[in-house]
């Protein structure tokens, strides 16, 4: 045979062998899927650093205020910053609380809208507190009243 015929037949021939599949390989019966949940967190980091962000040390917490009067509440969370974009990310375990759960150390971080929001709520209290005090004084004034004896009898006679 010639050599060029040879080589010509070899191209035309391809002899593939793969070593993950044919005789005497186990069968795959479940096909694993993996999980791609951390390239949702590496999107952002590519997202966020194309932004500038820088990390801010040093905050204790974050409280966000929502329109319906409550509060998402971060404990010492992760807080980077680009502030020529205005962007802000917070990284933490975030925590839904009622505006009244916060309100003694949250009252220097309210802004108009959340002052607004306090005074209806302490107006509500109020109300809700004085409907319990009306309460709790009509009950104590019915016990107080005696009841007075039918046919004006003594009631120390009626007991002999």
């Amino acid at each position: 045979m010639d050599r060029a015929k040879l080589e010509k037949l070899q191209q035309s021939v391809r002899i593939v062998l793969r070593l993950d599949s044919g005789k005497g390989t186990p069968r795959r019966k479940v096909k694993k899927v993996h999980k791609s949940s951390g390239t949702d967190d590496k999107k952002l980091q590519t997202s966020l650093k194309k932004l500038n962000v820088q990390p801010i040390q040093a905050i204790e917490e974050v409280n966000m205020f929502k329109e319906d009067g409550n509060v998402i509440h971060f404990a010492a969370p992760k807080v980077h910053a680009s502030v020529a974009a205005n962007t802000f990310a917070i990284y933490g375990n975030g925590e839904e609380k009622e505006l009244t759960e916060l309100v003694p150390g949250i009252l220097s971080q309210l802004g108009p809208d959340s002052l607004a929001s306090l005074r209806k709520l302490a107006e509500s209290y109020q109300s809700m507190q004085k409907k319990d005090e009306d309460e709790k004084k009509e009950d104590v004034e019915d016990d107080d009243d005696i009841p007075e004896l039918v046919g004006g009898e003594n009631f120390e006679s009626t007991v002999e």
